[in-house]
């Protein structure tokens, strides 16, 4: 992938970071995402590719646009054909709250490079570079404590686990404190929970627990760019989650999937705040109508992170 589309996807991710964060602390979830859903959708319409959202907003007859399926991108021959796995607000409940780390996000593949996941949810492990290839999704929460331990020469009384606030996760939560470790809960937002794992001035070591597949695929994106570890497996509560699965090509319901599984080939993750959170500062209103943002953008093939703070003047980019 041309590695010039990297500023043309933070513009999207800033777009659409814009428009939601007009909506924070309003306490109207739908509409804050809504806002970022159309500022992204009109953002895509100006970049040159030949893209498929791969992980979206859901089926098209439930999400009017940036659904799974939908084809983005300038409308001419001849461009990158890639797939595309996004979150126009990441954390729509922080969102409406004010509270820390809403983000817009988006992850970019080669064709054919993305686990097709279907809206479910996915039992997940995220681990930072020092812990490669040492924690699998088949052992025990007691068992990848000790080998993150290890791996980072803490004690386990160091270790940090980032766990999602959630009544399903109430014996994985007994489980790891029985460990000796340390837990942070969030109320939402996995994605940058799963990033910071490989961020070490976070303090977080790992990621446990059950949260959307969808999230788990930019997770994993991410993670790739970061030389950190993801795994996952997916979980279904119902029949006909199985069935549409199948549908989708997953042939194997009780697969564990390796990080290269989940993002394969080449990787881009961009990322924008729009709330104030670990991983991004969120969107700031200044004096005289201006506009600050902080984005990062990551490639899995160079390993380069960066972190891009912008200054938008709304009323000139009306004019253009």
């Amino acid at each position: 992938m041309d590695r010039n589309l990297a500023l043309e996807f933070v513009r999207i991710t800033e777009a659409a970071a814009l428009a939601s964060s007009r909506w924070m602390g309003r306490g109207d979830e739908k509409k804050a995402d809504q806002a970022a859903v159309d500022a992204m959708r009109k953002a895509f319409d100006t970049v040159r590719i030949d893209g498929t959202v791969v992980i979206g907003e859901g089926e098209r007859d439930q999400a009017p646009m940036l659904y799974i399926g939908e084809k983005v991108g300038v409308k001419e021959g001849g461009n990158t054909a890639v797939d595309i796995a996004l979150d126009p607000l990441e954390g729509t409940t922080i969102c409406a709250r004010g509270s820390v780390g809403a983000i817009s996000v988006i992850a970019i593949a080669e064709a054919g490079k993305f686990l097709h996941a279907p809206d479910v949810y996915m039992d997940k492990i995220a681990v930072g570079p020092n812990c490669v290839g040492k924690v699998s999704i088949d052992n025990s929460p007691t068992e990848n404590i000790k080998a993150v331990s290890k791996a980072l020469n803490k004690q386990i009384s160091e270790v940090t686990v980032i766990i999602l606030d959630r009544p399903r996760h109430e014996n994985l939560i007994k489980e790891v404190r029985g460990t000796g470790a340390r837990i942070q809960l969030i109320g939402d937002g996995d994605v940058s929970a799963a990033v910071a794992c490989s961020m070490e001035n976070t303090g977080i070591d790992m990621l446990l627990g059950v949260g959307g597949a969808p999230e788990g695929v930019i997770s994993a994106a991410a993670l790739k760019c970061m030389g950190g570890d993801f795994q996952g497996r997916l979980v279904f509560h119902r029949d006909e989650q199985r069935e549409r699965a199948k549908r989708m090509g997953i042939a194997d319901i009780n697969r564990a999937y390796s990080l290269n599984d989940l993002a394969g080939g080449q990787v881009m993750f961009c990322a924008t705040g729009v709330t104030d959170g670990p991983l991004l500062k969120g969107v700031k209103f200044l004096s005289n109508g201006k506009v600050t943002t902080h984005s990062v953008v990551m490639r899995s093939k160079t390993g380069t992170i960066r972190n891009i703070e912008a200054v938008h003047n709304p009323d000139k980019i009306k004019m253009l």
